[in-house]
């Protein structure tokens, strides 16, 4: 018996990198998996249906359920169309695993306006449209139901790209930022049905990460030691946040990577100042003068390092 028996995944971009790791472990734990994915290189160029087809043989070839289907979740009609195949095919849809994505990095001065269009419309619009379609059939469920809750569980993925500003991926971070924050709204909406949403922020070795700033850390150690980055490692938290062991986790931003696992908290302002008359330029000088003054730009500031 598989903790996830029974239950329904529907995973974006699943035809290679995090999203077939995912696919396999959502696969390997019980659930009927549906595997999406358009095929394209890591700019969206391209496609092929081969890559979802292989990850379902791959399923089916460990004793798993699962179907392809491919279409663009950044189209409308082609979102809601891979949410009834996971219901028309399994007769339900409890697991949305986001992950579908693309990559064109560029300093701000140089990125075209295609460059930026393009990624946010897939990370953005496409975590948008799935979370959409997925919530429509979770509320006119419940609403047949008489309102009874719902086994619901939606995960997108982020990344910590967002916190840090990345340098030459302004695009890129600020979509993962856009879908840290549509996740935390959808976790609001979709408590009403008895479903949560979670971010996960995964630290893993992928087209993406393998092409950006940070290639040279992600990059597969030739000496034998511990892989820290291995998309592998993912697949556990992706199964966990969609059993019942996370009934009570929602609105919740989680990293992992290697052996390691964080959980961000809120924000804290690092002041918090209420003055005693309106603010002028003077008086707002006489606080924040101070306050920034040994503070290196950049550094000090809001973002994390980029380290």
């Amino acid at each position: 018996m598989g903790i996830l028996d029974g239950k329904v995944a529907l995973v974006t971009g699943a035809g290679q990198g995090l999203g077939r790791v995912e696919a396999l472990e959502l696969a390997r734990n019980g659930a009927s998996v549906v595997v999406n994915d358009l095929g394209v290189e890591a700019d969206g160029s391209g496609g092929s249906e081969e890559p979802c087809r292989q990850v379902v043989k791959e399923i089916e070839a460990e004793g798993g359920t699962a179907v392809a289907a491919y279409g663009d979740v950044s189209n409308w009609h082609d979102a809601g169309r891979l949410v009834r195949t996971a219901v028309e095919t399994f007769g339900d849809l409890n697991i949305l695993m986001n992950n579908a994505g693309i990559q064109r990095d560029g300093m701000i001065v140089k990125m075209t306006e295609d460059q930026f269009d393009s990624v946010i419309q897939v990370h953005v619009k496409g975590h948008f449209a799935m979370i959409k379609h997925t919530m429509d059939f979770w509320r006119n469920k419940s609403k047949a139901d008489g309102g009874a809750p719902l086994y619901g569980r939606i995960i997108s993925t982020a990344s910590d790209s967002f916190m840090m500003g990345n340098l030459g991926q302004p695009n890129y971070a600020a979509a993962k930022a856009a879908i840290a924050h549509l996740t935390l709204s959808a976790a609001r909406e979709c408590q009403r049905f008895g479903a949560t949403a979670n971010v996960i922020l995964p630290r893993a070795r992928t087209r993406m990460t393998m092409s950006g700033p940070w290639a040279g850390i992600f990059a597969e150690p030739t000496d034998g030691s511990f892989d820290n980055f291995s998309p592998d490692h993912i697949g556990p938290l992706v199964a966990w946040i969609a059993s019942p062991y996370s009934e009570n986790v929602s609105g919740q931003l989680l990293q992992l990577w290697g052996k390691h696992i964080r959980v961000y908290a809120p924000p804290v302002p690092s002041l918090d100042h209420e003055n005693d008359e309106p603010w002028t330029v003077d008086n707002l000088q006489s606080l924040l003068g101070p306050f920034f003054e040994d503070k290196k730009p950049i550094e000090d500031g809001f973002a994390l390092p980029m380290s």
